[in-house]
Formats: structure tokens, sequence, C-alpha cells
């Protein structure tokens, strides 16, 4: 299975957890087998400052990503994820590593559409 994770830096899995996924400079991905991580690497996000609603989603499906867990994200990203397919999980923090044990585990799960989407009605 191949994770997506937001990320503020390009450290891997010791990348700080972004708390915005269409925001992030960059994206772990992580191949993991059951609970061991095959391989990570790092890609910097091509939408980073700038991007169009659905942009993201679409680049994570091309990656072949199966789940995204970020920080937080608005009710229309996670919608897209959704058609896309991809599990669409919301309230991670601390590192990369951190964010993907929790949800490996079964403590991060879910998605809620963030403040920020919820202020501006999205």
């Amino acid at each position: 299975m191949r994770i997506a994770i937001s990320a503020e830096n390009n450290n891997g899995l010791d990348s700080a957890t972004s708390p915005h996924f269409g925001r992030c400079p960059y994206f772990v991905l992580v191949d993991v087998q059951g609970q061991e991580v095959q391989e990570a690497k790092c890609l910097e996000n091509p939408f980073h400052g700038q991007h169009e609603p659905g942009a993201v989603p679409e680049f994570i499906r091309q990656q072949g990503a199966q789940v995204m867990l970020t920080g937080g994200m608005g009710g229309r990203a996670i919608g897209f994820f959704r058609q896309a397919g991809i599990e669409a999980v919301t309230g991670a923090s601390g590192t990369v590593r951190a964010a993907l044990e929790a949800y490996l585990g079964g403590d991060l799960e879910g998605s809620a559409s963030c403040a920020e989407s919820m202020a501006h009605g999205h």
C-alpha cells in the first residue's frame, strides 16, 4: 500500500507533518507492507503556493497512493479524494513517521473539513 503524507520539509520520515495538504511544500510517499515500511521518498508539491481545486488530489492519485494523511483539508478536497478512491485522513501531526505509525496502529482515521474550510463555506 502507498500512503502519501503532507510534509513541511524534505527529511523523509523525519519531516514535520504539514497542517494543510494543499499548501504543503512536500509529500512523503511511503510504501508499506503490513506494518513495515518498504520505501519512503519525498516529492515537491508542484502546486505549492497555488493550486486549483482537484489538482493536488489528482497529483496524489497519479503517484499511486491509496491513502492521504494530513493535518487538515477542506471538504471539497475530501470529496475529490473519495471520487479518486483514495482514503483521506485528517488530524495528522508531529513527524511523518509519527503520523504513519498512528495511522497503521489505528489511532488516526477519518476525515473532517478543517475550520478554515468551514469558515469559507467549502
